[in-house]
């Protein structure tokens, strides 16, 4: 049984340096052969059990995961999945300073180019974000109603 949850773990952080979704099945499958184990099985029973499974969920669960990974959606962490989002002027943004509100959350906002301010309830899209200010630019949509 230990043997078995060994192996599981060692798949199982296998799986996070090479993050294909192919290693993990086998894991599962020598942590269905460990349960078997821990029931008292023989040796070749528990060696199927982790065959069947690892098969099992290669064929079942592994299309279902490489679907969900290949989704379109946002590229990119942190930061990057911001770029475009739209926010809404709560004080006034200019080159210097300003607040804006995205997704709920208060930001410090700097207008993209000098000359251009924008005024509470304006609604604008973030273009950037540099060191923990967004650099926002107007988005074209119609005002906000709520800043």
């Amino acid at each position: 049984m230990f043997l078995w949850i060994l192996v599981a773990a060692v798949l199982a952080v296998a799986e996070i340096f090479t993050a294909t979704l192919f290693l993990i099945m086998f894991s599962a499958g020598a942590l269905a052969a460990a349960a078997v184990a821990a029931l008292g099985a023989p040796v070749p029973l528990q060696a199927g059990v982790f065959v069947a499974v690892s098969a099992l969920t290669i064929v079942a669960i592994r299309p279902v995961l490489r679907r969900h990974r290949s989704r379109p959606g946002p590229v990119g962490m942190g930061a990057e999945t911001m770029y475009g989002a739209a926010a809404v002027v709560v004080e006034r943004v200019d080159a210097g300073h300003g607040m804006v509100k995205i997704d709920g959350e208060l930001w410090q906002a700097r207008s993209l180019e000098d000359s251009v301010t924008y005024s509470p309830g304006e609604r604008v899209a973030i273009v950037e974000i540099r060191g923990g200010v967004a650099v926002v630019w107007h988005d074209g949509l119609p005002e906000a109603i709520d800043p």
